[in-house]
Parts: structure tokens; C-alpha cells; sequence
């Protein structure tokens, strides 16, 4: 059985019981650029991928995940410190990512999107035309 002796345990329990520190809410989160690509790692440990729901409405990118206690429901639980429930986070994506083409894959508890760059919002070459061209069409 495990057993730890912390006389400020139970005071510390309380204290996010009431200011909700402990409750399930938002999930850690890493976003960078790479290339043409913007990659953003969701930390889900824990989680059920069947329980993961993500969609893109506009440009908001919504995500939902659920995470269950392994204990079964008639358990005694002796200590419950791993949060469980759903799990929610929205990311705002500027006009200039693809969100028609999003990767998402789940692996080892993360859940990594690959969001490519919009064509329109790449950086192209502009073609200038000289003067010696102007002339061949006028003439």
C-alpha cells in the first residue's frame, strides 16, 4: 500500500478543490514554425484516442479529449492527484495557414498537428518586365 507522511497534503488538497487547480481543463501545449509548416505538440497522457475530437470551424481549431480513471467504479481510491475528464483547447490560426490540409497524428500521449503555410501567404518571386520588352510590344 502506499503510505507518505505530509501534514500539509490535505491542506494543499483543499485548496485546489476550491480554487479549481486540480480540475480538468486546458492541456499543455508547444507551437513553432518549421519550414513551411506550423507544429503544435498537445500533451495528453492517458488519453483514449477514440475519446479525441478536433475540428476547425472558420479559423478556430477546436480540440476535446476525455481521460478516465483506471480505477473501476466499486475501487476504494487511496490517492487521485492525475487529473481526469475533458480536456478542452482552442487555437485561433491566422488567414495564413491551410487549414484544409491539417496533420494530426497521436503517438506516445502527444498529439502533434502539422499545419501547412496557404499558397497565397508564401513568399514568391514577382517577375519584372524591362524597358527593351515595353518596347517589342509597343512596336
Amino acid at each position: 500500500m502506499l503510505m507518505r507522511s505530509d501534514p500539509f497534503r490535505e491542506f494543499d488538497r483543499l485548496t485546489q478543490q476550491v480554487f479549481g487547480a486540480n480540475r480538468p481543463g486546458a492541456m499543455a501545449m508547444d507551437a513553432y514554425r518549421s519550414g513551411d509548416d506550423f507544429i503544435v505538440h498537445f500533451d495528453l497522457p492517458g488519453v483514449d484516442p477514440e475519446t479525441i475530437d478536433l475540428d476547425v470551424d472558420r479559423n478556430v481549431l477546436n480540440l476535446r479529449a476525455e481521460r478516465k480513471s483506471p480505477a473501476p467504479e466499486d475501487a476504494e481510491v487511496i490517492v487521485a492527484e492525475r487529473p481526469t475528464g475533458t480536456f478542452t483547447r482552442q487555437l485561433f490560426l491566422g488567414d495564413t495557414l491551410d487549414t484544409e490540409r491539417i496533420d494530426a497524428s497521436y503517438d506516445a500521449g502527444v498529439l502533434t498537428l502539422r499545419i501547412p503555410m496557404a499558397e497565397q501567404a508564401k513568399p514568391r518571386k514577382i517577375q519584372i518586365s524591362g524597358g527593351s520588352e515595353r518596347k517589342q510590344l509597343d512596336g
